[in-house]
Order: C-alpha cells, then structure tokens, then sequence
C-alpha cells in the first residue's frame, strides 16, 4: 500500500480485512501510524532524500527505492491511496499490470492533481470515484470500477471530496478483492489481473431525505 495522507482509505483496507503486508509513504503522515498500530509493516522512503519536492527530485532513484522495499516485502499487488509521487518506469516493470489506484472523478474526465476543483468549476451534475490501473501515464490505465457521486448545489471541494471519499472507502477495497480473487482463480493468468471487464459506473448514490 503507498499513501501520503491521512490513511482513511487505508483504514477501510484494513477494516476489509484485506491482506496489507507493507505501507510505504513519501512522507511522514498518518497512515504510516495507522499501519503501525494495525501491526502491519510501515516503511517511510522520503522524498527530501531524493531532491524533495523540487526541480531536483529524481523520480528514477526514488522510484527504484520505492520498488526495492516492495520486492523485498514480496509483495504482489500494489494498491495506491492518495500517494503524493508519481512513480517512474521501474515499478511498472517490477508489478506490470498489478498497481491499482482510486481517483477522484469518472476517468478519463478530469484526470491529474485538482480533479475535485476542476469538477466545480465545469459546472458538472456529478462526479464520481475511480479504481483504475496505474500506468506510466497518470490516470490513465484500464478502469476496474467507478461508481457516482453527485454534486449538490454549494458544495465546496472540500464538501464534495468528502463524499467522493466516503464511496471510495467502500468501492477501493472491494475492488481490490475482486482483482486479488481474479488472480488466484482458475482463469487469472497471475500477471494482468482479474479475468472479468472492468465493472460499469453506478447509478448515483441517492440524497438523504
């Protein structure tokens, strides 16, 4: 698991009882906490040893030391939640076709860092949640699942990421599940993930009375 931030969705994972054997973060952050108290192995590779968040940060080097602490772990399957560093070829390599990844928006829609704010300013209906698969280019793999969340007049980013992340932390770890499932079952070829097409979007989620 690689996150940055606060470690909800991480929670969620752990609560799904879902096998976390590793989290790894960029930078110290909650989740890191909330894997440690959950006795699963936390490992901080910080950025600031790297170039920080600068123009000298080199992604290749921090890339390779990101992967080494996964392939030492032997871990299978990467799941990303919210991690601040977009990550260079050698982890593609080292898990092709095995690093999932949840955005908020219905991808291929507002992909990139301000999806939530973009959204806003387009003027939307709705949003959503995507789980896709990471590749090279950012937020733009193979969509898994998504499901939608509707925006509500005066919603601010903050208000609509909220809710955007309360489906996430319900829709991550299933799909997560379905994936590792579609890898051990009789037609999962081990590498590519889960035999069955991507899940289609859900209907919106109804407002409360």
């Amino acid at each position: 698991m690689l996150a940055s931030g606060s470690g909800t969705i991480l929670a969620a994972i752990l609560a799904a009882d879902l096998p976390v054997r590793l989290v790894i973060a960029d930078r110290t952050c909650a989740a890191l906490d909330i894997a440690r108290r959950a006795g699963v192995a936390a490992c901080l590779v910080d950025r600031s040893a790297y170039g920080g968040f600068g123009e000298d940060f080199d992604r290749r080097a921090y890339t390779r030391a990101v992967t080494d602490q996964l392939v030492r772990h032997r871990i299978d399957v990467v799941a990303m939640a919210g991690f601040g560093t977009v990550l260079d070829q050698p982890v593609h390599d080292a898990y092709p076709g095995r690093i999932l990844n949840t955005h908020p928006a219905l991808l291929p829609a507002f992909p990139g860092w301000h999806a939530v704010e973009e959204a806003l300013a387009a003027g939307v209906p709705e949003t959503g949640t995507t789980v896709h698969l990471a590749t090279l280019e950012m937020d733009a793999g193979p969509v898994l699942a998504q499901r939608v969340v509707p925006v509500r007049p005066g919603d601010t980013a903050g208000t609509l990421h909220e809710r955007i992340k309360e489906v996430e932390r319900s829709l991550y770890p299933d799909t997560i599940r379905a994936f590792i499932d579609g890898l051990a079952g009789p037609d999962g070829d081990g590498r590519r993930g889960p035999p069955h097409p991507p899940h289609p979007p859900h209907p919106p989620l109804e407002e409360p009375a």
